[in-house]
């Protein structure tokens, strides 16, 4: 009786959905956005002022403390701008949207509980366009199960207190699969003639088998020294520019991240800022220059035509997932191009003059 009355409309929200960055920059072009140079010296100005913290929590928790900064840095630049929707209204204005109408409805019953426990008023809870929260962004329903104290004193407080945020963030990764002691991935580089079919999140692999496929990794000096030994378990080749950018193996940590933001960039970004606290390591493979990302309802009319030609993309709906870049390697692999999974305009014009033919 009290909060349904005073919902708002967020026309912005929606708009916001529609277009994250995660999903509508090129690699190179998020990364230049959020792993850079303020944010790598603010890390380690934090990490000295939390030190004792960061290092309790990767005792407890198996998470090493610069994870845990590049988290931070990503989310809020270190608590310094947590956001400014209204978290009841965005979830609100989310709930009634087709799209993903069950999972926010789900977040915005949640956030009305967290309210009333936490004794919140409607104007305190502030975040987020798509309703996430405090210094480390939790949504309603994570911060319920995953929330931990920091400071001893009983509480879970992640809009005021890094201690409590970075332990839930901790916690939260620990629960998705973290492995003690594993890196998340490491760039690598690839043979002549490599087999670009077997690339994807979707497709994984035990450190043999990759041997087997003469992959190396890049760099020496990196933690991943031993990169291809048998201890990392399976592993994914991600290639987030398609065949003419980097190429990195990913480990079980790499998909815990992933947990955190389904987005893959997201989960690089996370990974290459992290190593960037102790010293930054170049790439040895170039950003491919000139590409530019598909825009939502290009990829629309991509997933579309995949459909028609009877491969499975999941929902239509403007958004690059790993169902259809699944897809989009099928294909590939059967029109005789490189099968890397990656949609360009190429392929999209490639589909385009296919399906005028078949008409």
């Amino acid at each position: 009786d009290d909060v349904f009355p005073r919902l708002v409309h967020q026309d912005r929200v929606i708009e916001l959905d529609r277009s994250q960055p995660e999903f509508v920059q090129t690699f190179p072009g998020y990364f230049s956005k959020r792993v850079t140079d303020w944010r790598t010296e603010k890390g380690k100005e934090m990490y000295a002022k939390h030190d004792k913290l960061l290092h309790k929590l990767s005792e407890k928790y198996g998470v090493p403390p610069h994870y845990l900064l590049a988290f931070w840095g990503l989310e809020t630049n270190f608590g310094s701008y947590k956001g400014k929707m209204p978290v009841l209204d965005s979830l609100a204005t989310l709930a009634c949207d087709e799209r993903r109408s069950t999972y926010f409805t789900q977040e915005f019953l949640v956030a009305v509980k967290l309210m009333e426990r936490e004794k919140l008023q409607k104007e305190d809870m502030i975040g987020s366009w798509a309703g996430a929260m405090g210094h480390t962004q939790f949504i309603p329903t994570t911060y319920l199960a995953y929330a931990a104290d920091g400071t001893g004193d009983g509480k879970r407080d992640v809009w005021t207190s890094p201690q409590d945020a970075l332990a839930s963030t901790a916690n939260y990764l620990k629960v998705s699969g973290w492995q003690r002691g594993m890196p998340w991935g490491f760039e690598v580089v690839l043979p002549e003639g490599f087999d670009f079919g077997v690339a994807g999140l979707d497709q994984r692999a035990l450190p043999a088998r990759w041997r087997d496929r003469r992959l190396r990794a890049a760099r020496a000096t990196t933690p991943a020294i031993e990169a291809l030994a048998d201890g990392l378990g399976e592993m994914s080749l991600f290639l987030p520019s398609g065949h003419r950018g980097p190429a990195f193996l990913v480990t079980q940590n790499f998909r815990a991240l992933l947990r955190y933001n389904t987005a893959p960039a997201y989960a690089l970004a996370v990974g290459r800022l992290s190593e960037r606290f102790d010293a930054a390591v170049p790439l040895v493979g170039d950003w491919p220059i000139g590409d530019r990302p598909l825009k939502p309802p290009e990829i629309f009319t991509l997933q579309r035509f995949l459909r028609k030609a009877g491969y499975l993309v999941g929902d239509i709906d403007g958004v690059a997932g790993r169902k259809t870049i699944g897809a989009i390697r099928a294909y590939q692999r059967e029109a005789g191009l490189i099968a890397d999974g990656y949609p360009t305009p190429g392929l999209l014009t490639h589909l385009r003059q296919k399906n005028k033919l078949k008409n």
